[in-house]
């Protein structure tokens, strides 16, 4: 599978498995587990869009693009800066 085709399966099915709206993807490699991709799921929708809350989930795909787990790893507010490992990017 090419990763453009990865990338539309991931959210296809987070989106059916979930009923949440995919946002973006954060990043996306596959190792001798399958495909891993961090996608943005919009949680919640506020006035202003700068409060919605989103969620950083890992979904893993097999070979063939089929979902094995998805987990939420954070939430935060849209116009909060991403942390990872204690850096502020």
């Amino acid at each position: 599978m090419e990763m453009k085709d990865v990338i539309a399966q991931t959210k296809k099915q987070l989106a059916n498995s979930t009923g949440l709206k995919p946002e973006g993807v954060s990043r996306a490699f596959r190792d001798d587990q399958g495909w891993h991709v961090g996608v943005e799921v919009l949680e919640m929708s506020r006035i202003p869009t700068a409060t919605d809350v989103l969620g950083d989930y890992e979904v893993v795909l097999d070979e063939n693009g089929s979902m094995l787990k998805f987990e939420r790893k954070r939430t935060r507010l849209r116009g909060e800066p991403i942390e990872e490992e204690g850096v502020v990017e």
